[in-house]
């Protein structure tokens, strides 16, 4: 290596460290504030049960809150990676503190919602005004962008790796850009760093110890081949899950757009839907995060982790829930109900395969993500960093099945398909929403029954 090479490395790096460093902090400081509050409006919502209605309350101001002055922002995390992928850092600064104040709001009425996009578009919005205020345009912009994404998500989770490799992985579909990986990585250590540094605690998850099980093969292999193939089936379904869940957000957008005219009545409607679902349930469980118990015996994340910790169709309960809140406008996102999808229907599946439920709760709570999210190597860190690395194969093979599996769909309809998932299908450059518009099976029987809005061809 050259000495004048060496110097452009160094110089490279004392550049971005000086940048990110700040940002980092801010992000940080702004997501443990959220966590802070979020985890209070949850836990005076379990002490007040009759705010869930005043749901539809709450939707609608949250509707006029973005109407007044949120409006641009409303795009939430796809405004973030669009501006990402234009270069540019149109991102306004009122996003962050918007979607504080919505998310808290969702939860502390009871809408089913998450965090991630929340701590996303913080990040995003701070790191544009940072952006600004530096000077920065084209390439650096959108590295700055994409390490503020990297603050916030490992900020949210405490999951450092996998907020860098999230960031650049979640703007295109099969390509993972890797100019940004040092701002991404520097603002996704320095944002967890800042949260733990404000005593904000995370959540912590455990996969029991696994006895081995020989069967009749088990001497010619060092991997239990029996145990693999269970979680490539278990994978497959943990795909379709992602698909549903996709494909259901969307189009109950699009169905309520079209019959409700009046805007201010998607959110109130939406806010009655979860009360009567609540009702259907029989049990107040697939409100909120689904991470802390509401009661003693409630079906949340951690639960799912032993047996019998979650029904057979708690994971389609929380899907229904899920995708009626943000569907009518509800904010705060979409990743932790994620994680509870999948891990109790891990949970379900490991009694149906006979196999370790802690192993494949953790494992549906990564792939379910990573087949909605299109971020299967991301996942795959998520995993051992909030699991250990003793079963990292199976979560690769989990997080990859999952991804094949979702097919070309995902909540981020602001994504661009770089490499298509199977080779032949002329989807390459085309965004991801416009990729779901395009009929398959699916859709057509769903049309067909008039449960999905039909989508017109030109």
């Amino acid at each position: 290596m050259k000495k004048s090479e060496t110097f452009t490395i160094i110089r490279y790096l004392l550049r971005w460290t000086i940048l990110i460093v700040p940002v980092a902090i801010g992000i940080g400081s702004m997501v443990a504030l959220f966590l802070w509050l979020l985890r209070h409006a949850i836990q005076f919502r379990f002490e007040h049960t009759w705010l869930l209605y005043l749901l539809p309350l709450a939707g609608v101001l949250i509707h006029f809150i973005y109407q007044s002055i949120g409006k641009s922002a409303e795009k939430g995390n796809n405004l973030i990676i669009e501006q990402i992928l234009a270069e540019s850092g149109d991102v306004p600064k009122r996003m962050a503190p918007v979607i504080l104040v919505t998310t808290v709001l969702t939860h502390l009425f009871g809408g089913s919602a998450g965090r991630e996009g929340t701590a996303v578009q913080i990040g995003g919005s701070i790191a544009a005004m940072f952006g600004g205020w530096f000077g920065l345009k084209g390439r650096d912009m959108r590295m700055i962008l994409t390490a503020g994404i990297a603050a916030g998500f490992g900020a949210v989770f405490g999951t450092p790796v996998t907020g860098a490799i999230f960031a650049m992985e979640v703007l295109t579909v099969g390509r993972i850009r890797y100019d940004s990986l040092l701002p991404a990585l520097i603002a996704a250590v320095i944002g967890d760093m800042t949260v733990g540094a404000w005593q904000v605690p995370h959540t912590h998850y455990h996969i029991d110890n696994i006895a081995a099980s020989p069967y009749f093969m088990s001497g010619f292999f060092r991997t239990d081949v029996l145990l693999l193939g269970k979680v490539i089936l278990a994978s497959a379904a943990f795909g379709l899950a992602a698909f549903l869940f996709a494909a259901l957000v969307h189009e109950i957008k699009s169905f309520l757009l079209k019959i409700l005219k009046q805007g201010w009545l998607i959110p109130a409607a939406g806010g009655l839907a979860v009360i009567v679902l609540t009702f259907l349930a029989g049990k107040p469980d697939y409100l909120s995060l689904g991470v802390e118990p509401e009661y003693l015996g409630a079906v949340t994340i951690q639960s799912a982790f032993q047996a019998g910790g979650a029904d057979v169709w708690s994971w389609l309960w929380k899907t229904v829930f899920t995708v009626v809140t943000l569907g009518s406008g509800f904010k705060g996102g979409e990743v932790t109900p994620l994680f509870y999808i999948g891990a109790t229907l891990g949970n379900t599946l490991s009694e149906l395969l006979n196999a370790p439920v802690s192993l494949f709760a953790a494992l549906g709570f990564i792939a379910v993500f990573a087949g909605s999210t299109n971020t299967p190597v991301a996942c795959t860190f998520m995993g051992v960093e909030l699991f250990g690395g003793e079963h990292v194969l199976l979560f690769a093979v989990a997080c990859f099945t999952a991804y094949f599996f979702s097919g070309h769909s995902g909540i981020y309809g602001a994504q661009r398909i770089a490499e298509p998932k199977v080779s032949g299908e002329d989807l390459e450059d085309v965004s991801l929403s416009d990729a779901m518009k395009r009929k398959g099976y699916f859709y057509e029987k769903l049309e067909k029954y008039r449960l999905l809005n039909p989508v017109k061809r030109k």
